[in-house]
């Protein structure tokens, strides 16, 4: 897509702190991290959010098991982490390209209600 940041930093158009890449995901450091492990985890193919995903939902299950994997190598898969797909506006997405946010490193709570 034209405007989309993530698909700039996928094509290598906006430098981007990589910490995986294959042929179809890459994932890398947040520049606004909200924990100690903050990666964003993305499809090269854009989609505008997980709304957009085909019925098998092949691309979920690639970026579940690159999350899997960076959480190992990142150190934060024995004492848990986050893992977070906004969607939409009134979701918090801010950047529509679907994306996941990897967090870890720290607790977190859950806002009271």
């Amino acid at each position: 897509m034209e405007n989309c940041i993530f698909c700039k930093i996928a094509a290598g158009e906006i430098p981007s702190t990589k910490v995986y890449e294959d042929d179809e995901v890459m994932a890398f450091n947040d520049l606004n991290p909200q924990a100690p492990v903050h990666v964003l985890i993305i499809p090269k193919k854009h989609y505008t959010s997980i709304l957009d995903i085909e019925a098998d939902g092949a691309p979920m299950g690639h970026i579940c098991r690159v999350a899997k994997q960076l959480a190992k190598e990142l150190g934060v898969d024995e004492k848990g982490f986050r893992l977070v797909i906004n969607t939409g506006d009134d979701g918090g997405q801010t950047v529509k390209h679907l994306h996941m946010h990897l967090t870890g490193g720290r607790f977190f709570g859950w806002p009271a209600g």
